[in-house]
């Protein structure tokens, strides 16, 4: 079930309704959250509504006994339980056919040849979100961040849909709090939600798609037979779909939250706008970005252990991270080319001669895009070997135009320029907009919609972060 879809809208305006008809009765609201989340998810697989339920019921056992446990030991061993639990799940899914196809091929490439058993494990939708979600959850537990939750809410957190598929992961924290008592919604709020979900609908539904349709898939399909024009901005195409694309979602799903009654934090902030890489992560996927450094950067010693420390640190992290995204050795360069440069910086800011002048900022801004488009060339390519025909073809300097046009030439243009909006503006739009009648917000409301409908190209992709 997809967001910018008339089955979706039909299934949230159920679920609204239901939603604030109970609100007398917080738990009777939760209840009826948690199963039409549960539906919601059933409608990709039925069947790993069970795995949702049993990750939840466990890491809800799991949180209960550390709570009471009698010894600091025996808290931080069901800790290692939990943990070793959920990214159990994580690499059985993602990551259990993948090995078994790289132990063939090294077996075969030294003359064992053996019968390996062929797997092909489905992968749930959201996995890594929702074990990622249950990994923080333990460790704020044993760290005595947040009380242990009931089994109620701890289903609800984890399964709850506008975040379930792909984000953001927001932290048992954030949410925990909100489920214990009755959402209220202001006409502020819903103004702004709804302009959220609008601009989201646009990004996915307009720019993220159609750049896929008419200029990413083509010049990512066969690369060889593309000019060198059409690779480079085929390549600036994806750094604007991916973005318009799961920025959307974010939006999105913060707005159908806000309209139930609750908040997520903010995952993204123009972060093209970046004049580091580190500054790039503070801006793109912020939920991400802020879950690896409390739970794998600073566990793994953070800068505490020395430069040369901090440097693998930072190394390993952002590879981890990359290998989070699916097993692809795509994946891995990407995570390793941002861990490599992020460890590059942090040595140049520390090692820079101070008589050197300071670059302006600008400069930091088109070089931090740059190393980011090189990275999404292996994110987006299918294996190895498609990036590096991808590289070659793109400096094989042929600079006729096969592919580019108007459009989609605009639309790269367009997707880059939505960083120049000053940050205000939605809520400012949303400031306005309260005041309306409620029948002129219906009227403007569908009339964008058709809008974003006629603009739009046939059909209706899945989101691009549903595959991690």
């Amino acid at each position: 079930m997809l967001f910018p879809t008339l089955g979706f809208a039909l299934f949230f305006l159920v679920v609204y309704l239901m939603a604030w008809a109970l609100n007398g009765s917080n738990e009777w609201r939760k209840i009826a959250l948690l199963l039409a989340s549960w539906f919601f998810y059933g409608a990709w697989d039925p069947r790993f509504v069970a795995l949702l339920f049993a990750s939840g019921v466990g890491n809800w056992a799991i949180g209960q006994g550390i709570v009471r446990a009698r010894s600091p030991g025996t808290a931080k061993a069901l800790l290692a339980i939990g943990v070793v639990g959920n990214l159990g799940i994580l690499a059985w899914f993602k990551y259990a056919g993948f090995f078994f196809e790289q132990l063939s091929g090294l077996l075969h490439s030294l003359g064992l040849e053996r019968d390996l058993p062929l797997l092909q494990v489905i992968l749930p939708v959201g996995v890594s979100f929702f074990t990622f979600q249950a990994i923080s959850y333990l460790v704020d537990v044993r760290k005595g961040r947040v009380p242990a939750a009931g089994l109620l809410d701890l289903l609800l957190l984890m399964s709850f849909f506008p975040h379930l598929v792909a984000g953001p992961i927001v932290r048992a924290s954030d949410l925990l709090p909100q489920f214990r008592r009755s959402p209220t919604l202001t006409r502020g709020a819903v103004a702004a939600a709804l302009l959220l979900i609008l601009w989201g609908l646009f990004k996915k539904a307009v720019i993220a798609s159609q750049l896929a349709a008419d200029l990413v898939d083509p010049a990512f399909f066969d690369p060889a037979s593309r000019s060198s024009l059409d690779l480079l901005i085929g390549a600036y195409g994806y750094a604007v779909q991916i973005y318009c694309d799961f920025s959307a979602y974010s939006d999105m799903a913060i707005g159908l939250a806000a309209l139930l009654g609750y908040r997520f934090p903010r995952n993204f902030d123009q972060p093209y706008r970046a004049a580091s890489l580190q500054d790039f992560w503070r801006r793109w996927h912020i939920s991400l970005s802020s879950w690896l450094r409390d739970y794998l950067y600073i566990p793994l010693g953070g800068s505490r252990r020395g430069a040369a420390r901090t440097y693998l640190n930072l190394f390993l992290t952002m590879l981890l991270g990359g290998l989070w995204h699916g097993a692809s050795w795509g994946f891995v360069i990407w995570g390793g080319l941002h861990g490599g440069w992020l460890a590059i910086e942090r040595f140049w800011t520390r090692h820079r001669p101070s008589r050197w002048p300071v670059a302006p900022r600008w400069v930091g801004v088109i070089v931090t895009f740059h190393i980011v488009v090189l990275g999404w060339i292996f994110f987006r390519a299918p294996d190895i070997a498609a990036a590096f025909g991808y590289l070659g073809a793109l400096a094989a300097g042929d600079w006729r135009n096969t592919l580019v046009t108007p459009l989609s030439l605009a639309l790269v243009v367009g997707g880059l320029a939505i960083h120049a909006l000053p940050v205000a503006t939605l809520p400012g739009l949303a400031a306005r907009v309260r005041r309306w009648p409620a029948p002129a917000v219906g009227l403007a409301l569908g009339a964008l919609i058709l809008v974003v409908d006629t603009m739009r190209p046939e059909g209706v992709a899945p989101f691009i972060y549903y595959q991690f």
